[in-house]
């Protein structure tokens, strides 16, 4: 409305000039982002505590409101609004990243028993193909499951997981095809190729076959919670509404797997929260009674694996860096008779171990890398050698141990990931295969560094970097800064095809090791938990204030990336310094951890 005498006001969008013949165009008006409505919803807590969480009618596991679905829709019209400008960036560079890949790529082999077994991609389709060949990788294939072929028709399909029987002739596999992981299980005679009528509906991707070949051990998972439940037995050809209950978990606060021991002499049970674990282990010979190696105990953490006469138990009692102790057959129920073997290291923590008839492995983190130690038998222990500052080591398949040599990958953020077989007794060391990269892509174009940025409160936190060679460091290259920082998982550089198309545009990628990981230990993961948690922000933020003061980033050219929990931290940083990055990429983020938990 316009009074009187008054020139009405030109509203956004209007054109205004003299004339039609000098009258600008006006720039369009940038999409408008959809607000979610507020909508007061009362959460009442068991211990008596009453909440209001106005987004809780965002939340609709049905899939079906039809409010929720026109909000979802208006922002992703939003999302697809604010992007057109780029689709053609879009494009290219993902037809760079596809461009980078092997389409028709295969694992490295491994011998079991018999076998060779490894899995292979085809060019063009979408899912793997696992086979075998007999004796040598000379004889004919056995294709044991063509993932293309099952998929065929179906809207999501994954092979969770694969297991051979003992005597190598049946395939044990679970198939998910709803992306929930509530997996339907099958058995395979190999050599018939006939695939059983035995059908189990609702369980894991964890299951082990027990010696007899035709008893398999599996998971039942609550259909509602999806948890880990019931481990049950099954023998083929008998109902699957008679396998038997063999152990049932009640704590809803445990997960739950199954594992078979290094000497194959025993199937195992495992639960374990986040303050506590329970193994319980049966003769796969004659798997009628499971019994508890050691009962579970707040803040005890154990895992025992099993080799030649003795037990190898990695345990964290009074060590929170984790130590090795070991025990003889007759360990059952009393930790107070394991002997000491490998003490507790402030400085190194113990992430696994692989058992070999004349060494064992470490896996371990110190000085914020995850490398590999070898123990012999006879002689002094040694480091698996790396030539670069920033790298991560891991334990490959080793299927059997009585070898001289040992399988392990490598990699960095320079360097793709590659395959070794390491002679612990020659020092002989062979490279199986590298990772291809097609294209012109060259590792020695790029450089890795590793930096420590200080945070506020005088603590060191480890950068990982990675950049094109020949980016200056003065301040004007742009950034992107990914972490994660949550329930101890480590974040360990290893190499990314695809970010090889943003540090060939000048990007600098950097990744920040910040508390609540276990990169420096267990006190690592302890400073970034619970009431410690908001280390894990402050220690984004002030890496980003380092790498800005070192001259690896211009201030205002500064991408935020993170996932699930670490989308929690892209929602804390987006609160507390919204002005130190110009992009955050929030990856399905945890951001309502309250009301979910």
């Amino acid at each position: 409305m316009t009074l009187a005498g008054c020139a009405a006001q030109p509203r956004p969008g209007d054109i205004v000039g003299p004339g039609p013949s000098t009258r600008p165009t006006a720039a369009p008006l940038p999409p408008v982002p959809p607000v979610a409505a507020l909508r007061a919803y009362d959460i009442k807590a068991p211990h008596g505590a009453t909440r209001n969480d106005p987004y809780y009618w965002l939340r609709d596991d049905s899939r079906k409101d039809a409010d929720m679905l026109e909000y979802l829709a208006a922002e992703n019209a939003y999302t697809d609004s604010v992007l057109k400008p780029l689709e053609t960036l879009e494009q290219q560079v993902y037809d760079e990243i596809v461009g980078r890949i092997k389409q028709d790529d295969a694992t490295v082999p491994y011998r079991k028993d018999d076998y060779w077994y490894y899995t292979r991609f085809e060019t063009g389709k979408e899912y793997p193909v696992h086979a075998r060949r007999r004796g040598t990788m000379q004889a004919a294939e056995e294709v044991m499951l063509d993932g293309n072929a099952m998929a065929a028709g179906l809207a999501y399909f994954q092979v969770g997981n694969w297991d051979v029987s003992p005597d190598q002739r049946l395939l044990a596999y679970a198939v998910d095809t709803n992306g929930r992981r509530q997996h339907t299980l099958h058995v395979k005679d190999l050599v018939t190729g006939e695939v059983f009528a035995d059908e189990i509906v609702g369980a894991s991707a964890s299951f082990v076959w027990a010696g007899d070949n035709r008893t398999l051990f599996y998971i039942e998972n609550d259909p509602a919670t999806l948890l880990s439940k019931r481990v049950k037995a099954h023998v083929l050809g008998t109902p699957v509404a008679n396998d038997v209950l063999v152990y049932e978990e009640k704590d809803d606060t445990f997960y739950m797997y199954l594992t078979r021991t290094r000497s194959e002499r025993y199937v195992c049970i495992a639960v374990e929260s986040t303050v506590s674990t329970e193994q319980r282990c049966a003769e796969a010979a004659n798997p009628t009674k499971f019994i508890v190696i050691a009962p579970r105990q707040r803040d005890f953490e154990y895992h025992a694996d099993h080799l030649g006469e003795r037990w190898v138990i990695r345990t964290n009692w009074d060590a929170p860096n984790y130590r090795l102790m070991t025990a003889k057959a007759d360990l059952w129920g009393d930790r107070r008779r394991w002997t000491h073997w490998l003490p507790h290291d402030e400085a190194t923590f113990i992430d696994d171990f692989e058992l070999f008839e004349g060494f064992t492995v470490l896996s371990e983190r110190s000085d914020a890398l995850r490398r590999l130690r070898v123990l012999p038998a006879k002689g002094a222990p040694f480091f698996v050698q790396s030539d670069e500052s920033a790298y991560t080591m891991a334990l490959e398949t080793n299927a059997e141990p009585d070898t001289t040599k040992l399988r392990y990958t490598y990699t960095s953020l320079t360097t793709p990931n590659t395959t070794y077989d390491l002679d612990v007794v020659s020092g002989d060391r062979v490279e199986l295969k590298r990772d291809p990269v097609l294209g012109r892509f060259d590792s020695d174009d790029y450089a890795t560094e590793r930096v420590w940025a200080t945070a506020r409160d005088g603590e060191k936190i480890p950068v990982s970097l990675v950049m094109r060679k020949g980016v200056p460091r003065d301040g004007t290259a742009p950034l992107l800064q990914y972490a994660y920082g949550s329930y101890g998982a480590s974040q360990d550089p290893r190499f990314n095809p695809a970010l090889v198309s943003l540090l060939d545009r000048g990007v600098v990628y950097a990744v920040a090791h910040i508390r609540g990981g276990q990169e420096r230990g267990r006190r690592w993961y302890d400073a970034g938990k619970l009431l410690n948690k908001k280390n894990t922000f402050t220690d984004f933020i002030d890496v980003t204030d380092f790498l800005v003061q070192q001259g690896y980033a211009h201030p205002k050219r500064i991408a935020a990336q993170g996932g699930s929990a670490g989308g929690l931290l892209m929602g804390a940083i987006a609160n507390m310094a919204p002005e130190k990055y110009a992009v955050i990429d929030a990856a399905v983020p945890f951001v309502d951890v309250v009301t979910t938990m």
